[in-house]
């Protein structure tokens, strides 16, 4: 298919891409690495009038340590998130996970905030950032903003990411002694998106659990952060017993759609099956 005739520009700073969102109204769309959106433009899904490419902005890439927080620039590519010797240091969870992401033709372009800001549930950084407790740093006419990734995406596509706004920075805490992360992820085959997947961040303090984040992918409308799960773990040793009931309570919230990868029943019990292997992971990494 071929997509229907649009306006293309190519602004060279942020100012100049907000400038051209404020002008050009909803009709507009920002593209980053465009995985999604050329491929929803070409069978007619979206008929933008204008596309504003970031892909000349090199303010938005880039990794950098800012005090006990990594600083990631919008459209750096999966690749780049792969090798950053910062990010294995001090956030390994995201270059593990990214690896794990389509292939590697995906992720020589794929960016992590047009992964983000898409706001797809089968998309692998929304759950990663909840779980990391990451924020967004949002800029459009009246300035900058940081939002928590913790309530940040609304529903299928839908994210607090306004038309005139522009997802520059993801600022994600470093790992503190004695953290143990995971990413477990099922899929059919290389280059789909998750049947269920599940991100967990924790650490312990002796042979219990100070701290945990779980957050589930595409086993509902958005990103899903298992709180109740969480809660259940809190204070105690990871033994079979808190496994169970933290599996259970994280499979409680689902609410997955029916597909190709499977039904409501089997998503859902794979959600289960990936908290328990990641919280087995997180927890023999913690120490």
């Amino acid at each position: 298919m071929i997509p229907p005739r649009f306006e293309y520009h190519a602004p060279r700073s942020v100012d100049e891409a907000i400038a051209l969102l404020s002008s050009l109204g909803g009709d507009a769309k920002l593209l980053a690495g465009g995985h999604s959106l050329l491929p929803m433009m070409k069978l007619r899904f979206a008929q933008p009038g204008s596309l504003i490419d970031l892909n000349r902005i090199d303010e938005l890439r880039g990794i950098r340590e800012q005090g006990d927080t990594v600083v990631i620039g919008a459209m750096t590519v999966e690749n780049d998130l792969i090798a950053s010797p910062v990010l294995h240091g001090k956030v390994p969870l995201l270059p593990e996970a990214a690896a794990l992401i389509a292939d590697p033709q995906v992720r020589n372009r794929g960016t992590i905030g047009g992964d983000i800001a898409h706001g797809d549930p089968g998309n692998d950084h929304p759950a990663l950032a909840i779980a990391l407790d990451a924020s967004f740093v949002l800029q459009g006419p009246k300035g900058r903003r940081s939002v928590a990734a913790d309530g940040f995406f609304l529903g299928t596509y839908m994210t607090l990411l306004q038309e005139d706004e522009v997802l520059c920075e993801i600022h994600v805490p470093a790992f503190k002694r004695g953290s143990g992360w995971a990413y477990e992820k099922l899929k059919r085959k290389t280059g789909d998106w998750a049947t269920a997947g599940c991100a967990v961040v924790l650490r312990r303090a002796g042979d219990r659990i100070e701290h945990v984040r779980i957050a589930l992918t595409n086993v509902a409308p958005m990103a899903l952060r298992a709180v109740d799960a969480e809660k259940l773990l809190l204070g105690r040793p990871l033994d079979a017993q808190a496994l169970e009931a933290a599996a259970e309570a994280a499979a409680a919230i689902c609410e997955p759609a029916e597909d190709l990868r499977g039904d409501v029943e089997y998503k859902t019990a794979m959600a289960a099956q990936m908290v328990k292997r990641a919280l087995g992971k997180a927890w023999l990494r913690s120490q």
